[in-house]
Order: structure tokens, then sequence, then C-alpha cells
């Protein structure tokens, strides 16, 4: 019954993109805009007395919006694609980065700016995950291992694309594992998924802080209604992109994690380097 409800999940998300580009070829009412970036760092050493590692690392992500506005309605959708990968001599090759990430919401507009919501979240990530800190290395995570589905109504504020929270005091969330993860992640030995309810709020913030310098920012506060309410969920990402011309910018991702049924400390993840951009 997983498998099932896992590809119908990801087929939905194929299905959704693809029906926007049949749509935006007829009507005007869809905008989208990406961005594809390939970030680089290299380091070679040959006698080098003070010491160093060779070591090579690279970095792709994809971050796609397709957003739709027509009188009172909109959906606005983001996807989110992120993987790296490291090569140092003597350890191998390691992750940098692993993301899937799908952002949907729709509004209808009430009165100035706030509309009636609906959204959908879901997350996941593409390969193994492994603690290298143990020998051998121990696999803590997979494909959809854990994966989270988030959906609910709620209340839009949007004063722009670019600018905008989410209240949703109504929130369904579902942790999905395989079997070789079940007991982890909050789920029940023996079970392969998690239904928690509870109050989601998300902020969606990007701006201009000078000339060819962005940053962006995505924040979401979670709360479960059924189990320790006061153990908050918090997942907020940073983007900062410092355009050098056209195609090369310098590029940083800062993403922190909260979430007690993962780990019980604070998730950090920093990525840096100089990257290729390419936007359409």
């Amino acid at each position: 019954m997983t498998k099932k409800i896992n590809t119908l999940i990801l087929l939905l998300c194929v299905v959704s993109i693809n029906a926007q580009q049949q749509t935006n070829k007829e009507t005007s009412s869809w905008k989208k805009t990406g961005t594809i970036s390939f970030l680089m760092n290299q380091s070679s050493f040959s006698n080098w007395i003070a010491g160093g590692d060779n070591s090579i690392a690279g970095n792709f992500g994809l971050n796609y919006d397709f957003n739709y506005a027509k009188g009172s309605d909109s959906w606005d959708n983001k996807l989110i694609i992120a993987y790296g990968l490291t090569n140092v001599k003597g350890t191998g090759t390691r992750k940098t980065d692993d993301k899937f990430e799908f952002n949907s919401m729709y509004g209808r507009k009430t009165k100035g700016n706030w509309s009636y919501s609906f959204y959908l979240n879901f997350k996941t990530q593409f390969t193994n995950g492994y603690d290298y800190s143990q020998t051998p290395k121990v696999k803590t995570s997979a494909f959809l291992a854990p994966g989270y589905l988030s959906f609910g109504p709620g209340m839009l504020w949007k004063k722009s694309a670019n600018f905008k929270i989410n209240i949703s005091p109504l929130t369904s969330k579902i942790t999905l594992v395989s079997d070789e993860f079940s007991g982890k992640y909050g789920t029940a030995v023996g079970k392969n998924t998690r239904y928690e309810f509870g109050f989601n709020s998300s902020l969606y913030y990007k701006t201009t802080l000078m000339e060819n310098v962005s940053i962006e920012n995505i924040l979401n506060v979670y709360s479960n209604y059924l189990d320790n309410p006061q153990n908050i969920d918090i997942d907020y990402q940073l983007n900062l992109v410092m355009q050098i011309n056209k195609y090369l910018s310098t590029n940083l991702n800062i993403h922190t994690i909260v979430d007690d049924n993962a780990s019980s400390k604070v998730q950090f993840k920093e990525i840096f380097g100089l990257g290729v951009n390419y936007k359409f």
C-alpha cells in the first residue's frame, strides 16, 4: 500500500509540471522562472609541506517556479532539486547535498492581500545517506525514507510573488519510511507511515540586497497537536546569490532543521562556492 502511495505522489508531481507546461502555451496567466546552478570546488597539492588532501566537489541545483494568476485565483508552485558529491583522497566519494522538494499553494482572494488557501508540500532525497563517524559506515536514510507529505487549508497573506505568509491550523503531515527504517523518524516499529495533525505556518521572502545580490528566505514552522505540541519543528533555508556576470555567481546556501523525530540535535548544512547559473 505504501509503495502505491509513494508512486502516486511522484506521478502527481510529474503530471502537475507537464500540465503546467501545456497550459503555458495557451494562456498568459502562467508565469514560469527558473535557475539551474552548478558549483565547483577543487583542491590539489604536490609536495606541499603544510599538508593537504586532493579533493574535488560539485553541486547541482534547480530552483523552478511556475505560477498561475487570473482574477481572484492564484496557484503558486516551486520545485527545488539539489545534489552534490565530493571526492577526497583517502576517504572516497560522499554526498554534500541531496534534496527533492515540491511546494504548491492555491489561493482564492477575499479582501486586500488575504486569500483562502490550500497548500501541499512534499520532500525527500534521492540516494542513501550514511553516518561516516562509525566504522563501518551506517546507513541512516534513503529515497522516501524518510519522505514527508504535508497539506491543509488555511489563510494566505500575499503582498507579491516574493513575499507571502501562509497560516494553516488544520495541517495533515504524513511521514513515509521503508521497511528498513520502520521505527525511525517518528514511526512505530512495524509501521511505514506516521500521521500527524497540527499547525503549520510558512513564510517566503525574496529581495534584492543591492545590485546583483539577491537573498531568498524559506521558513516552515510546524506543531503536532497529537503528540508533544510544544516540540516545534523548524525548517529554514537561506539562498544568497551574488551575481558576477550573466552566468557566473557566488552562491551561499544555508539549511537548518529542528525536528526531534529525526534527530535530537539541530541539523545544519552550509554550501558555498563559485557557480555557473543559467536562468530560464
